[in-house]
């Protein structure tokens, strides 16, 4: 048995054809190796074809490309001229045996925070790629299904736009109260905020539906009802007009809940709105406090449609409200004339209305 050269190493080789394991010489040749045994060579063969195997006992072993059942395996330690060329040893279980089994799992975990945040903040993302025009249509055919039970009582009117005046509410946004015993505000896509007659019937004072009308416009602000449309129905259905369903979308929207996000960018437009228009926040957190802990008995519509199933209230929310109170003199959102005319913008119909496609 001849020694090894300085460009040569021993090794045990299979062709994959015989079964019959040979021990030659791999050596190099040119920029790539042969076999040498006995006098004959076998190949050339390109060390980029070599796919390392593992080890055999402590041996490293190589496959070849496209050769079924070919192998080397180094009975040696190979010269560096030809050890440097070989291909790193690929190990069981790759990056978990290179940095440990409990290493690996924290990156796992980490990475796997980031991929739940990413996700949760997608349709955040994506709600305010949609394009204007599109939330303008979603809106108008939201809004139209509660067409026959707008309330216009002209002093009650007169009463809710004044309030929307102290409020800031921007000029392109359509404000409405319809004849709903529900104690609820929605906002729909496309600058659409309607306010239900339950909520003013439940209220105790002009300053209580002054900071819920100011937290929807919040939301209009903040596009935040595409977001929740989103995140409930997918983009599909809202990049394809509500599929001729409008009043069960609608449906699905009054009972989906913003998120924690959503909801604090609302309540912060809020706070100061009031403060804009010296409209005191106490009466606003004081009504969050009394619907948290009391259940709204309605007509004519299920109990998860109320304002806490699309606004979860919680106590930080009603501290946050009554934290930013200040020492400064503050004015009712509506004097009592003005507060009364708006309780009664539905007229002595209230309560009365067709049946809608939404079930109410």
């Amino acid at each position: 048995m001849s020694a090894p050269s300085e460009n040569a190493v021993r090794v045990w080789h299979y062709d994959g054809a015989s079964g019959i394991r040979r021990e030659p010489l791999m050596t190099l040749a040119g920029q790539g190796f042969v076999l040498v045994e006995n006098g004959f060579e076998h190949g050339p063969h390109a060390f980029e074809d070599l796919i390392a195997q593992g080890n055999v006992n402590g041996h490293a072993r190589y496959g070849l490309k496209n050769r079924p059942g070919w192998s080397v395996t180094l009975i040696e330690g190979a010269p560096s001229a030809l050890a440097e060329r070989l291909p790193g040893s690929r190990r069981y279980g790759g990056v978990i045996d290179r940095i440990g089994l409990w290493p690996a799992v924290g990156a796992f975990a980490a990475v796997s925070v980031v991929v739940l945040i990413g996700l949760s903040m997608l349709p955040s993302v994506v709600a305010r790629m949609i394009p204007r025009s599109v939330e303008a249509r979603m809106g108008s055919l939201m809004v139209g299904d509660f067409g026959e039970r707008a309330c216009n009582a002209p002093a009650g009117s007169a009463a809710l736009q004044t309030l929307a005046t102290r409020m800031g509410m921007a000029k392109d946004v359509d404000l409405r109260v319809v004849d709903v015993p529900m104690v609820n505000a929605v906002t729909l896509p496309g600058g659409h905020v309607v306010l239900f007659s339950g909520l003013l019937q439940q209220a105790s004072s002009p300053d209580e539906v002054a900071g819920v009308l100011a937290h929807e416009l919040g939301h209009v602000e903040n596009r935040d009802v595409l977001e929740s449309l989103v995140r409930q129905l997918g983009l599909s259905v809202v990049l394809g007009g509500l599929d001729g369903n409008v009043g069960g979308y609608t449906n699905a929207l009054l009972s989906a809940s913003y998120s924690r996000g959503a909801e604090a960018r609302a309540d912060g437009f809020a706070i100061d709105a009031l403060a804009r228009a010296q409209v005191s926040p106490k009466p606003t957190a004081a009504f969050f406090q009394r619907l948290s802990k009391t259940e709204i008995k309605t007509e004519g519509a299920g109990a998860l449609l109320g304002y806490l199933a699309s606004h979860p209230i919680s106590s930080d929310r009603e501290r946050r409200f009554a934290a930013s109170a200040g020492k400064a003199a503050y004015a009712p959102a509506l004097d009592d004339a003005q507060w009364k005319a708006l309780r009664e913008i539905c007229g002595s119909g209230s309560g009365k209305w067709k049946r809608s496609r939404m079930g109410f």
